[in-house]
């Protein structure tokens, strides 16, 4: 990727942003932080690849809401059962993130793991697009001024720092999947009792 922004600068920015945003996750840390460095070499300019780079990011992540909006909760509805969730639990989701799920959104968008699955569970759940784009917007820019402000910052030490972002990352993903196991397992209790009460 670093090759990419070498040779295609913005265009490549653009084109990471988009695909990594809507539905292929490549490490946006990377992207971003390392258009900091090529700001910091004056290859770039900060504040333009900031603004693309988001603008693209919401392209991306709204094309993402759209397709699990449309094909998202027929998949759940048919095949979540396989996986533990059902209607139910996406209605509980959609009424949650209607009330105060914006928050979500806009964290998820800031975080190395989650910003990528936040557009899919929003789509899913049919959150008003309106509150997805505002929050995602936010979300993303934060996510860009910080990495492209770090990458700016450190310049030609970013190869240990990228490091350092992995992992960072790999230890998001590693209590993500605990918290999923744990929920699943809870879920997987609920349901037993649930049958067990239905049959007697």
């Amino acid at each position: 990727m670093e090759h990419l922004l070498i040779t295609h600068g913005y265009l490549a920015l653009i084109a990471l942003a988009l695909i990594q945003s809507f539905i292929i996750p490549i490490p946006s840390e990377v992207t971003f932080g390392y258009a900091g460095v090529l700001s910091y070499e004056h290859h770039l300019n900060i504040v333009l690849a900031i603004v693309l780079g988001t603008l693209a990011e919401v392209v991306g992540s709204s094309c993402a809401y759209f397709l699990f909006r449309w094909g998202g909760r027929p998949l759940v509805e048919r095949y979540g059962k396989y996986v533990l969730v059902g209607t139910r639990d996406l209605d509980r989701a959609e009424h949650w993130l209607d009330g105060r799920g914006e928050y979500f959104i806009a964290i998820g968008r800031a975080l190395p793991v989650l910003r990528l699955p936040v557009s899919w569970i929003a789509g899913i759940v049919k959150m008003t697009y309106a509150k997805f784009l505002a929050f995602s917007f936010i979300g993303t820019l934060v996510y860009a001024c910080v990495l492209c402000g770090i990458g700016y910052g450190v310049g030609s030490a970013w190869t240990k720092v990228v490091h350092d972002f992995k992992l960072a990352g790999y230890l998001i993903l590693a209590a993500v999947v605990i918290a999923a196991l744990a929920v699943l397992r809870h879920r997987y209790v609920e349901l037993r009792h649930e049958r067990i009460r239905s049959s007697r």
